[in-house]
């Protein structure tokens, strides 16, 4: 168990987020979860259905496993909402450890097959849910973490930052935050703050059983392999405790690689990585122009 540690989860009502934050309080972290999810009703999914989940319910759940969970209703478009939620997280806590940037927009559309220009404009909100979001958090995060000498920032990826999935606005999002862990690091470094962006393996969510059902032929077989997202947490976490810390910082990380390298496993079995299939991330590039 960890002592005294406290992360923030964001985009933390279901799915990734909640199931990172779950993991966290497995391990003893203080969670704040973010969310705009106080009563089930708005979030659908693929079949049309109302998904499960509110930012109270993770923040139960995380208490419920042994950590102090904590929910803070926030709508991640709204720069002022993201500023008083680490305002509170400074007042109650005076420190933040962990930050998972993990809130993103999922548009209705997002599984279809059909090009980008048949689907909805509205699947480009991921680049400010997802995408934008994610700077304005990590700039607060940054500004605590360097003033205490030490924190992780971490970027919820996934194979999509290099391979086609889900179409151009999908990848785009993936690819940037990935982009902001390696282009991050180099101003963070030496400060004890790391930054690292890490690619999921299919997750077990709300969602995915949905899509398993709605497509069987596409997600049947990864299904059955998929990470529960509580590993996530686990890894995060085995990340900043590693003596290695500093030179994984920067890095796009497959996260069941780096997992078996440090010796997590989810729920005692090891995850398969997906690199033969979908390609691999972007190496560290040591060159800098200001």
């Amino acid at each position: 168990m960890v002592v005294g540690k406290v992360a923030l989860v964001t985009g933390a009502s279901r799915g990734a987020g909640a199931g990172i934050a779950r993991g966290f309080g497995e391990l003893g972290y203080t969670v704040y979860v973010t969310g705009r999810t106080m009563s089930p009703g708005k979030a659908k999914g693929w079949d049309g259905s109302v998904l499960p989940g509110t930012v109270a319910e993770t923040a139960a759940a995380v208490t419920e496993r042994g950590g102090k969970g904590i929910a803070v209703m926030c709508d991640h478009t709204d720069d002022d909402q993201v500023a008083s939620v680490f305002e509170q997280i400074e007042r109650e806590q005076g420190r933040l450890d962990v930050l998972v940037n993990n809130a993103t927009y999922i548009h209705h559309q997002l599984i279809e097959k059909m090009p980008f220009w048949e689907k909805e404009l509205d699947a480009a909100k991921i680049l400010d849910v997802g995408l934008r979001s994610a700077y304005v958090a990590s700039w607060h995060a940054a500004r605590m973490m360097v003033k205490q000498r030490h924190g992780l920032i971490a970027f919820g990826s996934s194979f999509g930052g290099s391979c086609y999935m889900h179409g151009p606005a999908y990848g785009a999002q993936k690819a940037g935050i990935d982009k902001f862990a390696h282009d991050m690091e180099h101003d963070l470094r030496g400060t004890g703050v790391i930054s690292v962006s890490i690619w999921m393996g299919p997750l077990v969510t709300e969602r995915s059983l949905i899509a398993r059902e709605t497509n069987p032929e596409q997600y049947e077989g990864f299904i059955e392999s998929a990470e529960n997202p509580e590993f996530t947490a686990h890894i995060l976490n085995a990340i900043d405790q590693s003596p290695n810390r500093d030179a994984l910082s920067g890095r796009t990380l497959i996260g069941a690689e780096i997992a078996k390298e440090l010796g997590v496993t989810d729920r005692g079995k090891e995850r398969p990585s997906y690199r033969d299939m979908l390609g691999s991330p972007p190496e560290k590039n040591p060159a800098a122009v200001y």
